[in-house]
């Protein structure tokens, strides 16, 4: 998938099937201590196309400084990609058995959308594997009641045969991807370059991407964050881009606002919409690093 110099690809087996990930242990940072500090894990949000990739201008960054692990997770870029159903447990489930098996210590979180609130129930079940996160829009996209199925979209998505239709004419091509970020995920489509449409497209071309894709577009998924993130214990910290599509700035504020012990912070980022790691690297690898002050 378009990885950053010096970055080597290893994989771990879960339950649910085999995990790659990245590190940046080869080479240029070979040189480097950060393997002897702390932890790092990047996770990826979802959408057609989503992978590691989309960290990948940011976790770099880092390596000089800390231990760095950014996976695909199941379903998405070149792990496994089981013929299921998915569900928001597999990939609590799964998220944290990757964290058992890579990380001997306690690490820092950083994840992105959907797969943030995820890692949010992931941290209640197992608190003690996580030493902190920070979370770019973390939400269950059925938020305070809200249930996202309801859109007409997810219902077409969720027929039989015209599921795999909208997917390979809508999705996984580069018209449809473009059509995605500059629609849904980028505050402005100038900064959307040709890498990103082809390494969104690799990653939606694997064999049974659709799986995980088309489970994330239904609304299976989904689920409302309000119900949970009240239980977290592990410290967090959050940012939000302005313009993001799926939810604005204002819900996370409340949800937020419902666990004032656990969220040590919230900031804001203009004229960004729903990935400001992708769209504004640069903004958020000093945003991330204010923050990992406040969580370690």
């Amino acid at each position: 998938m378009f990885e950053p110099i010096g970055v080597e690809r290893d994989a771990v087996a879960t339950t649910l099937g085999t995990m790659v990930y990245y590190s940046p242990r080869s080479g240029l940072w070979a040189e480097t201590d950060g393997a002897e500090g702390e932890t790092l894990v990047f996770l990826h949000g979802f959408g057609g196309g989503s992978s590691a990739y989309e960290w990948s201008k940011v976790y770099p960054a880092f390596a000089f400084q800390y231990r760095v692990l950014a996976p695909d997770l199941l379903g998405w870029g070149r792990s496994d990609h089981p013929e299921r159903a998915y569900t928001p447990q597999d990939y609590i489930q799964t998220i944290n058995e990757f964290i058992a098996q890579t990380c001997p210590r306690p690490p820092v979180v950083i994840a992105s959308s959907l797969v943030a609130a995820l890692t949010i129930r992931a941290a209640i079940e197992a608190p003690e594997r996580y030493r902190g996160l920070i979370l770019s829009a973390p939400t269950g996209l059925s938020d305070f009641g809200e249930d996202y199925r309801g859109n007409l979209f997810a219902q077409l998505v969720g027929l039989p045969i015209l599921d795999r239709l909208v997917y390979y004419a809508g999705i996984a091509n580069s018209t449809g991807i473009l059509n995605f970020l500059e629609r849904r995920q980028f505050a402005k489509a100038n900064r959307i370059f040709p890498e990103i449409v082809e390494a969104y497209l690799e990653s939606a071309s694997q064999p049974n991407a659709e799986y995980a894709a088309l489970s994330f577009v239904r609304g299976d998924l989904c689920f409302d964050l309000a119900q949970f993130i009240s239980q977290l214990t592990v410290p967090a910290a959050i940012f939000w881009g302005e313009k993001s599509q799926f939810s604005p700035p204002a819900l996370g504020r409340r949800l937020a606002q419902l666990n004032p012990d656990a969220v040590k912070a919230f900031v804001e980022l203009p004229d960004t919409g729903l990935t400001p790691h992708l769209e504004t690297p640069a903004v958020a690898i000093a945003l991330i690093g204010k923050f990992l002050s406040l969580v370690l």
